[in-house]
């Protein structure tokens, strides 16, 4: 169904409907119950290169699509801590899933930036999932009411099950690129269109993540209405959610539930692993309970960064407070930090465990390759950390979206 399809099909009584009451209680535990669900399924997951249609429905299950809809529209409407935990704790049974579950519950977020009939339509099915890119990979044309849109994007994580998609775009107008704020590559908008409008492309032959389908998508020549666009420096909506970083607060949840299974994995090996060389016990060894408690303290202190600067954040900004420098950086070193951290406290425990972690399926194996996918985003990187300083500095961000400044 095209867009224009489903403007005449939907009406914005119909979609108003409430969703089922669930509290963010209710959906961290359904999440961790779960979790041990997905870890039996997490081969399969990895084979198929997407999630299989009966993890789709774990996941929907779980209420993790919904956790983002505001309380007015029937919804949890979890904050930022909350959804962390909630993607942790399926983290813990498989990254590719608790991946996609990130991504896919941004459509309230992104219904935050849009009209309230345009916002309606994106959330008449409460668990509805939302894929794509937000870098603007694609020019949008102007024209009367909207734009034409033709682009290629990478890395449609979920887009297999998907409803609605994403794409970042740079706005022309007669071919000639529309100028954006200072320091910016042009005039940069995200547009929104159901996953029948674009060509999904089978091109996810990854070595981590393989269940999340990312897969890249095209269009040529889309109409799209100008409701049906945004920009993240104008938010509808108003309040912490509606600021343009809120798609990546959850994100350090997937690396830190993998390396927590990772440790949890490790542990329950020293109780009857003996050291063949010594014949020492794993649970007695020297070498084995310095690893241990090494990846503990490591993973302890990124966790704890994380969620405490989430929290300050979100009571600076539900106050309605400008953050300061040091305060809005603080959320960005301590994303690509959980990142960082959970790669490096995998890979010693792959280690540790020497010969037996390459043998497949090696459960340690797939959550290096996991975390190794992972930490290519662009979160992660070093434009990163170079953005970060140059806020700090008063310098110029080389990626200024990654540290929330989108004008």
């Amino acid at each position: 169904m095209s867009l224009i399809d489903l403007l005449d099909s939907v009406s914005v009584e119909e979609s108003a409907a409430p969703a089922s009451a669930l509290t963010a209680e209710e959906i961290l535990a359904r999440a961790r119950a779960v979790a041990p669900r997905l870890r039996e399924r997490a081969e399969d997951i990895e084979n198929s290169r997407q999630l299989p249609p009966d993890v789709v429905e774990l996941l929907r299950g779980t209420g993790v699509f919904r956790m983002a809809r505001p309380r007015a529209w029937g919804g949890p409407e979890l904050d930022a801590v909350q959804q962390t935990e909630v993607v942790e704790a399926l983290a813990v049974g498989d990254a590719s899933a608790a991946w996609c579950a990130m991504i896919g519950m941004d459509t309230p977020i992104y219904a935050g930036f849009l009209g309230e009939d345009v916002a309606r339509r994106l959330l008449a099915d409460p668990d509805a999932a939302t894929a794509g890119a937000i870098m603007p990979m694609g020019r949008a044309e102007r024209v009367p009411g909207g734009y034409r849109v033709t682009g290629q994007w990478h890395f449609g994580s979920g887009i297999t099950h998907s409803t609605w998609v994403v794409g970042g775009v740079l706005v022309t107008r007669g071919g000639e690129l529309e100028p954006g704020p200072p320091g910016a590559p042009g005039n940069w908008r995200i547009v929104v269109a159901p996953v029948e409008d674009f060509e999904v492309q089978d091109t996810w032959y990854s070595t981590g993540l393989a269940g999340s389908g990312s897969r890249d998508y095209r269009t040529e020549n889309l109409y799209v209405p100008e409701e049906y666009t945004f920009s993240f420096a104008r938010p509808r909506a108003t309040g912490a959610a509606a600021t343009s970083d809120a798609v990546l607060r959850n994100m350090p949840g997937v690396p830190l539930g993998v390396a927590r299974a990772a440790i949890d994995h490790v542990r329950r090996m020293a109780a009857t692993r003996i050291d063949r060389a010594t014949q020492t016990p794993w649970s007695e060894s020297y070498r084995v309970q310095t690893a241990v408690a090494r990846a503990e303290m490591d993973l302890a202190a990124a966790r704890y960064a994380v969620y405490g600067s989430l929290r300050e954040q979100w009571e600076i900004l539900q106050a309605g407070d400008v953050p300061t420098p040091d305060e809005q950086v603080a959320t960005v070193l301590a994303r690509a930090g959980a990142f960082r951290t959970a790669r490096s406290v995998v890979a010693s425990l792959f280690d540790l465990v020497a010969t037996a972690a390459v043998y497949r399926p090696s459960v340690l194996d797939r959550w290096l390759r996991d975390l190794n996918t992972m930490c290519q985003h662009v979160v992660a990187q070093d434009q990163v950390m170079q953005s970060a300083g140059a806020r700090l500095l008063g310098g110029v961000p080389h990626n200024a979206y990654s540290v929330g400044l989108v004008g």
